[in-house]
């Protein structure tokens, strides 16, 4: 067995376990080894592992896997805990910019523990009858509903996670509610294949979702594990660019565990 030496962060209660991997130590994790690391009850605990990398042209790589142990697409509160992690490693830079699955991205912090990342242009959404379809990195199913806080997302969300609409590679599922000031999000994300208490990628699709008219916008979000900012453009009847996902990111604890790392 080999020490793994790990940091827990979380973002809003989005929590992930992170390594530093700028010397290759971890560069073959296996599917199993990250369920087993993210497992609540037999690992550490955590929606999700990511690995800060070297990357040429950049500050540093982006690895993300979600807590079923497979390589994902972008997560949002995890980009930004990566950030603050980075900066922890040494990384001091005013505007660091890393490379993630969905593309480049740049991210400076305010004080400890508030990061603001920015996102990808989103330029293309899916409208239904009752919900939008849209892809800020990750692709999220957006509803807006009068009770937020009632709904059974457990349930709900699974049932259109794997609908036949979505049935390739899943979806994650958003229900909204506008509130006096901002939104409140809740997610049902795949990967984890469960309400997370926030969604980073998810909250920023359903703060996209609320603008009407051609202009900048800031968006208070509200999530179960506590309160983000969106700030964006809509540029077009379904674009939207300079896209910023804002909100603290914490180190919870770091120490070691035992893992077979082949």
């Amino acid at each position: 067995m080999s020490a793994i030496h790990f940091y827990k962060y979380q973002g809003t209660g989005n929590d992930f376990v992170i390594m530093d991997n700028r010397n290759g130590a971890y560069n073959n994790l296996t599917e199993e080894q990250v369920h087993h690391l993210c497992d609540r009850r037999f690992g550490i605990g955590a929606d999700g592992l990511m690995l800060l990398n070297n990357q040429e042209g950049y500050d540093f790589g982006m690895k993300y896997y979600n807590a079923d142990g497979r390589e994902s697409s972008m997560c949002g509160n995890g980009g930004r805990c990566l950030v603050a992690f980075a900066r922890k490693m040494g990384l001091k830079q005013e505007l660091l910019r890393f490379l993630a699955v969905d593309g480049p991205h740049e991210a400076s912090m305010k004080g400890e523990d508030w990061v603001n990342l920015k996102m990808q242009d989103v330029d293309g959404v899916e409208i239904g009858s009752l919900y939008y379809y849209l892809n800020t990195g990750s692709p999220h199913f957006v509803k807006f509903t009068d009770d937020v806080q009632a709904l059974d997302v457990y349930t709900q969300g699974r049932e259109i996670r794997y609908n036949d609409r979505f049935a390739k590679e899943g979806t994650n599922v958003n229900f909204v509610q506008n509130m006096d000031k901002g939104i409140f999000v809740r997610t049902y994300e795949r990967g984890v294949e469960d309400e997370t208490y926030s969604c980073g990628t998810g909250v920023t699709a359903a703060a996209l979702m609320t603008a009407q008219e051609e202009k900048e916008y800031v968006v208070p979000v509200q999530t179960l594990g506590g309160s983000l900012e969106v700030r964006f453009t809509k540029t077009g009847e379904r674009s939207y660019s300079n896209i910023w996902l804002c909100g603290p990111a914490t180190l919870v604890y770091e120490g070691d565990i035992n893992a077979a790392v082949k």
